[in-house]
C-alpha cells in the first residue's frame, strides 16, 4: 500500500476553529496529537472516513468499544427502537433486568450488578464499596495500570522513571496538577508481575488494605499479560489478608472472552468493572461482584447513584451486543483471535524484513507493538524503556497510509476486520517502517 494523498483542508479549519472554543482544541487529552487531530465524519465496519474524505482501516475502534465493528446492524436497530420509546426515565425498566441477568450468566464474578455510564465511575464505586465492606482505607494498585482519571487512582500510570522511585519500591506519582495530595496516603503502588514485592507489601500493611485493583492484562501500558501463576498468587494473597480483589476489565471485559479475562485465566475476583465492549460503542459501564459484597449497596450502607445509570438507550445497545457475544461466542471469539494472530504475525514479519527491532505481543483481540530489542515486556519499567516517541511517529506514518492505531502502539481487533484488511495493513506497516 503506497502512501495515499491525504488532504486535511477541512480538518485543519475545524482544528483552528476548535482551538477557539475547546480547551486545547479537543475534548479528551487522549486525542491530543503533534499535528491535526483526526476528525471523523462516519464509521462502518472496520473503517473510518474523515471529514476530508480519507478512508482508514481502524484499529482504535473508539479505544476498544467497537468489538463488532462500527455500527453493527443489530445494535443500531436496538438503539433506534429504544430512542423512539424514550431516552431517559430516571426509573427502572425491563431491559436493565435482562442485561443484568445475562451478565451474571456470562461473568464468573457477577452475582449482582450496578450500572454506570463510564469506566471511571464504575472504578470509583468499586473502591468505595471495598472500603465500606472491609472497613479499611488503603488500596493497592500496580504501576502502569490505569483505573480512570479521577483523583484517588490517577497515580503512577505513566510516570517519569526518574520520579517514580526504585523499580521494586515505586512511589505514588500524581498524574496531573490539581490532585489532592492526601489521596496518595491511602494508596500503595506495587510493580506488576513481581510476586515477592507484592507479598512483602501485603504483609507490611496487613489489616489495612481494603482492595487490590488490577487490569488482569495490562492494556493501558502495552498489552502485558500476567506471568504464569501470578494472578493465582494475587488471589491467594488477597484471601489470606481478608482483602478484596478487584479486576478492572474495562478493556479486557467481553473482549478476551464472553466472561472477560477472569474467564480466560480462570481467576474469579470479588468485584469487577466492565465498560467499552459491553455496549458496542454506547456509554455503559458496570460494577459487578459477589452478592455478599454487593449487598452493602443493596442495604444502603454504601451509596451508589447516578442520573444516567441504566440509561435506556445504552442498555438497549448492551442487550443487543451481549446477546451476540453470548449466543455466537464461538464465531465471535474465533474470528477475533484468528484475525489478531494473522495481523500480529504479519507485523512481526514486516519488521523482521526491514531489520527493525520490534516486539509484537498480546492476547490477539488486543495487542501491542513495541520498538525494542527486548524479548519481553513484563511491567511498566520495561514499557518505559521502549522507544515510545518512535511509536508515535509510526502511528502518524500509518495514518498517511490509511491505517489508524492507538499512538502508543496498541491495536484493537473487531469481528469486522477481514483477511484483506490484515493484508493491506501489513503492507502499509512495512511501508511506514521504511518511511521511518
Amino acid at each position: 500500500m503506497v502512501p495515499m494523498t491525504r488532504t486535511l483542508h477541512v480538518s485543519r479549519d475545524l482544528y483552528a476553529n476548535g482551538q477557539r472554543f475547546l480547551a486545547g482544541g479537543v475534548s479528551s487529552d487522549a486525542r491530543r496529537t503533534a499535528g491535526v487531530p483526526l476528525y471523523v465524519d462516519r464509521a462502518q465496519g472496520a473503517r473510518l472516513w474523515d471529514v476530508d474524505g480519507n478512508s482508514y482501516v481502524d484499529y482504535v475502534l473508539g479505544q476498544g468499544p467497537a468489538l463488532l465493528g462500527h455500527c453493527p446492524a443489530p445494535v443500531v436497530a436496538a438503539i433506534a427502537d429504544q430512542a423512539a420509546r424514550g431516552m431517559v426515565y430516571s426509573a427502572q425498566h425491563a431491559a436493565e433486568v435482562r442485561v443484568a441477568e445475562r451478565i451474571c450468566a456470562m461473568v464468573p464474578s457477577a452475582e449482582r450488578v450496578r450500572f454506570n455510564t463510564v469506566g471511571s465511575e464504575a472504578v470509583h464505586g468499586a473502591l468505595r464499596l471495598a472500603r465500606g465492606y472491609t472497613g479499611r482505607s488503603k488500596i493497592l494498585k500496580f504501576e502502569g495500570h490505569y483505573h480512570g482519571w479521577l483523583d484517588p487512582v490517577l497515580y503512577s500510570v505513566h510516570p517519569a522513571v526518574d520520579a517514580a522511585g526504585p523499580a521494586q519500591a515505586p512511589v505514588a506519582v500524581p498524574g496531573t496538577a490539581g490532585q489532592q495530595p492526601g489521596h496518595s496516603d491511602d494508596l500503595i503502588v506495587c510493580p506488576w508481575n513481581d510476586l515477592e514485592t507484592l507479598t512483602g507489601l501485603m504483609a507490611r500493611h496487613a489489616g489495612q488494605i481494603a482492595a487490590v485493583i488490577a487490569e488482569p492484562v495490562l492494556c493501558n501500558t502495552g498489552a502485558i499479560s500476567p506471568d504464569p501463576g501470578y494472578l493465582e498468587a494475587v488471589r491467594r494473597l488477597c484471601d489470606e489478608h481478608g482483602t478484596l480483589l478487584i479486576f478492572d476489565e474495562i478493556i479486557t471485559g467481553f473482549r478476551l472472552a464472553p466472561g472477560g479475562a477472569q474467564e480466560r485465566f480462570g481467576i474469579t475476583p470479588d468485584l469487577s468493572v466492565f465498560g467499552k465492549a459491553m455496549a458496542g460503542g454506547m456509554q455503559v459501564s458496570a460494577l459487578v461482584g459477589r452478592a455478599a459484597v454487593m449487598d452493602h449497596i443493596s442495604t444502603g450502607k454504601v451509596a451508589h447513584a447516578g442520573t444516567f445509570n441504566s440509561q435506556p438507550v445504552g442498555i438497549a445497545a448492551a442487550e443487543a451486543t451481549l446477546r451476540i457475544l453470548d449466543e455466537r461466542r464461538e464465531e465471535v471469539y474465533g474470528t477475533l483471535y484468528e484475525r489478531g494472530e494473522e495481523l500480529m504475525e504479519g507485523l512481526r514479519a514486516a519488521a523482521a524484513k526491514t531489520g527493525v527491532p520490534m516486539l509484537v505481543d498480546g492476547p490477539g483481540p488486543v495487542f501491542q507493538t513495541y520498538f525494542t530489542d527486548a524479548p519481553a515486556v513484563r511491567d511498566y519499567r520495561d514499557f518505559a524503556a521502549t522507544d515510545r516517541a518512535k511509536m508515535a511517529r509510526l502511528q502518524a506514518a500509518l495514518l498517511d497510509r490509511g491505517v489508524n492505531m492507538v499512538p502508543r502502539g496498541l491495536w484493537f481487533m473487531s469481528t469486522a476486520h477481514t483477511t484483506a484488511d490484515v493484508d493491506a495493513t501489513v503492507d502499509a506497516f512495512a511501508g511506514a517502517l521504511r518511511d521511518l
